[in-house]
Order: C-alpha cells, then sequence, then structure tokens
C-alpha cells in the first residue's frame, strides 16, 4: 500500500497494516521520529489569541473539571460570553497536576487539518485529532476505551503507557473501564514514548497513561471506523439514489403507485448492493464529513484583485451621496 503520510508514524506500512492493523497495540519509532503537525509553540498561539474557548479546551483531573476553572467571561459588544480559555487558571491547573485537552485540532489548525485529509485518503476513514499535555508524574484520563483506532505521536517530554486487553465481543462501549464492566482486562503492553515515538492503540483496547519526564505533550491521531447506525444511515440514502417521487401524491390511487415504484426502486437497489459496498460508502461518507480548507479564499488574496472602475452615470438633477468620514 502507498501511504506516506501513514509511512511518517509507522515506517513500514505494508508491515503495519499487515501485524498490527485491529489486531495488536505497538510503538514504532519511524525514521527521524513520527511527525507532528501540532507543537507547543502552536498551543501556546491558540491560548493567546483570546479567542479559543470551549468545547475545544478542556482540563481533566480524574474527571473532566467544570469549565469555569480554567475558563473566563468577556464583555464583548455589551454581552458577556463566557467559556474562553483563560491562560492564568491554564497554567495554574497544570502546575497542580492537572492535564490539558484540546479538541478537534483540525477542525481550527490548518497544517493539521492538511495533515487529517492526507492520512483519511490513504485509508479511507474519518480522522480528528486531539493534542494532550500533562505534568510529570499525573495520569491523564483514566483507564478507558476510544471508539476508534489511535495514533499518538510524542511531543515533548515522554510519559509512560499502559495497553490492556480488546473487547471480548461485540457488546461493549467506549468510555471509562469500571468494575461494572466485569474483570480488569489484562494488560499487554506498557512503554514509555519519547518524543517522535509512536504508539498505535487498536478500536476498544483499554488504555491509560502518567506523564513520566518535564511536560509531556502528545498528538493523537483517532481513525474512526463505521457503525451500525452509519451503515444504517448509508443504506437509507443509497435507496434513496436516483429516485423521483411526487411529493404529495393526491388520494389512494396515487399513494399506492407512490408506495410501489418506492419498493421497485428499493428492491432493485438492494439487489445490486454488497456488503463491501455498503461498508466502503459508509466509510467514505465518513471521510467526506472532515472538515475541509475554505474555498473562498484569503482576504489578502481578495484584496489583490483588480477591481473594475465605477461607471455610474450622473446626470442632471441627480443627488450624490458622500460618504461620512465614519465610513
Amino acid at each position: 500500500m502507498h501511504a506516506p503520510t501513514l509511512a511518517q508514524w509507522v515506517g513500514d506500512t505494508d508491515e503495519f497494516l499487515t501485524s498490527y492493523w485491529n489486531k495488536r497495540p505497538g510503538v514504532f519509532h519511524p525514521a527521524g521520529g513520527g511527525y507532528s503537525s501540532f507543537t507547543l509553540d502552536d498551543l501556546d498561539a491558540a491560548i493567546s489569541t483570546g479567542f479559543f474557548r470551549e468545547p475545544y479546551v478542556e482540563m481533566w483531573d480524574g474527571d473532566k473539571l467544570p469549565g469555569r476553572k480554567f475558563t473566563s467571561v468577556r464583555n464583548v459588544a455589551r454581552t458577556a460570553p463566557s467559556g474562553f480559555a483563560d491562560p492564568r487558571k491554564i497554567h495554574d491547573l497544570l502546575d497542580k497536576g492537572a492535564t490539558l485537552l484540546l479538541r478537534c485540532v483540525d477542525q481550527w489548525h490548518a497544517p493539521t487539518r492538511s495533515l487529517l485529509a492526507a492520512l483519511a485518503t490513504e485509508l479511507g476513514r474519518h480522522i480528528e485529532a486531539f493534542f494532550f499535555v500533562t505534568p510529570a508524574g499525573r495520569q491523564g484520563l483514566p483507564l478507558h476505551r476510544d471508539d476508534a483506532d489511535v495514533l499518538v505521536v510524542q511531543v515533548a517530554g515522554s510519559k509512560s503507557w499502559h495497553l490492556h486487553e480488546g473487547p471480548a465481543d461485540d457488546n461493549w462501549h467506549a468510555g471509562r473501564v469500571t468494575g461494572e464492566d466485569g474483570p480488569r482486562p489484562a494488560e499487554l503492553l506498557r512503554t514509555t514514548l519519547h518524543p517522535g515515538d509512536v504508539l498505535y492503540v487498536p478500536r476498544g483496547f483499554a488504555h491509560w497513561a502518567s506523564g513520566d519526564e518535564g511536560l509531556s505533550a502528545h498528538l493523537s491521531l483517532t481513525v474512526r471506523e463505521v457503525g451500525s447506525r452509519d451503515l444504517i444511515e448509508t443504506l437509507h440514502a443509497c435507496l434513496a439514489e436516483e429516485l423521483s417521487l411526487s411529493d404529495r401524491p393526491l388520494g389512494q390511487e396515487a399513494l399506492a403507485r407512490t408506495a410501489a415504484q418506492l419498493l421497485a426502486h428499493a428492491t432493485g437497489r438492494l439487489a445490486e448492493l454488497t456488503p463491501d459496498e455498503l461498508v466502503n460508502r459508509a466509510r467514505a461518507r465518513g471521510v467526506a464529513g472532515m472538515p475541509t480548507a475554505p474555498h473562498a479564499g484569503s482576504f489578502t488574496e481578495r484584496a489583490a484583485r483588480p477591481i473594475a472602475p465605477a461607471t455610474t452615470e450622473v446626470t442632471r438633477g441627480d443627488a450624490v451621496a458622500v460618504p461620512s468620514p465614519a465610513g
């Protein structure tokens, strides 16, 4: 498989996809170190803009902390919106051992959006990016399972990871693993990541991590697989393709004709559709739903466009409006 973006994280992509993908966790040391599109400098820039706010930023200390502990209210145009990231509060909480989590980095950071777009093309899956910062000696999130395959690249400091068994069957849930879920899953892998190291966590495999040395920072890419709901929604869309029906059939006979037309169309589409095609279509819908670069162009580009001179014709008696200095 030609997957140059994935190779930046795992090296030999054929070996990764054959021996690890969906099967078992692994640690990789690609030549030159795993590439991260997001750094601590980018984090400083994001927090310092003054526009960054919940739910893109969270803080955890065993449990998710209330937003008021790390955000502030602003006075804007006689309103008081809340939820803006407060650098002072965030650093105070980090000093006390809390973990900082940035969600959906690809939605607001262009280099990360480009990285994920390339990787999604190679893997054919919807992908999201998250950034974690954890103080030394402190645990980030509790033992939990993610509904996604996860690729982690260590950006700064070091972090110790504990990987446990995956689900025993399809009857599992994402989120925290508690005593109500049965015996604690057996540990499969214990490792410490240093800058440039990459960890792969298969979908559903329980895991937790703690800061080891220095302020630990890592970028996580969550590779989403489709589920039953995605298949159902995709099937509905497939059955409606190339279907033209009257919106409001009048009378019983018209309703019956419309129903017969719908059933005939659906029967034909079902006969053509294979399980693999349905899965692939669902995955493609997920990729299509990822954030993309805006198409309108930058304001710099717009300002550089030549503007045709105005050709307004003024005749005798017309009043010419003069703009005020205030614009």
